[in-house]
This record gives structure tokens, sequence and C-alpha cells, in this order.
């Protein structure tokens, strides 16, 4: 179904807000996934994570927006925080990479399972926008 609807005798476009919804969820449920399956989804969610971002981060609704860099956020920083301490890790030795990625995933799912919580929680409206702008 398509989320930007035309009426037929309006200048406007209409958003619905369940499509709001999702959209502003989407980032979390890579999160979760990418997290949770490294090999390969959390390889291929670093990559898809930069187009979810770049299309909902400038959402016409502002609380996609704002849930979705919070979401990213969370991801870049763990991931980030986890390139550099990884490089001191000892040679052959798998147990610092394992713990390292036992605690990303009890910090990021958490914490994207509350935000998930905290969006479908939101009231979440139809929106109209204005032929020029859609």
């Amino acid at each position: 179904m398509n989320p930007v609807t035309e009426p037929p005798a309006g200048g406007s476009k209409s958003i619905r807000g369940a499509s709001a919804r999702t959209a502003a969820a989407l980032f979390n449920y890579g999160n979760i996934l990418g997290i949770l399956v490294p090999v390969p989804l959390g390889m291929l969610w670093l990559g898809i994570s930069m187009i979810v971002y770049a299309m909902n981060r400038h959402h016409p609704n502002p609380k996609v927006g704002h849930y979705t860099q919070q979401a990213a956020y969370r991801f870049y920083g763990i991931t980030g925080a986890f390139t550099a301490v990884a490089i001191f890790f000892p040679g052959q030795d798998w147990t610092p990479y394992l713990g390292a990625w036992i605690l990303g995933a009890l910090v990021l799912v958490p914490w994207s399972i509350l935000d998930i919580v905290r969006i479908h929680r939101d009231e979440w409206r139809d929106m109209e926008i204005p032929e020029g702008l859609a």
C-alpha cells in the first residue's frame, strides 16, 4: 500500500500516520537484527542503515526524523566504539571480540526495544503535504 496518497480533487498529498510510525521504527528494527546476527546481517545493516537514515531523517513528519536520528546515534556510537577498541585486541584470541559484541548487544537491543515501544505509544496523525513540497 502506498504511504503517500493523492486525493482525487485536492492540491495536496496525504501521509498516513501508520506509515510514519513504521518509518520511525525501521532503524531500530535494523539495529536489533544487525546486532543479533552480526554475520552477515550486521555487515549489511552497516551499509543499509545509511540509506534508511538518508530516507527518514528528513521525513515530512519531524518525529520520524527524531526517532531515526536517535537510533542512528546509538548504532553508530556502538559500532564506532567497537572499532576503536578492537584495534587493541590481541591477535588470534576471539574472547575480546565476543565480549565486545555481547556488551554492544546488551546496550543496543534493550534501548532499541524501548524506543520501539515509545514509537508505538506516540500519537501518529495523518499529514497533508502541500503540492509544491511533495
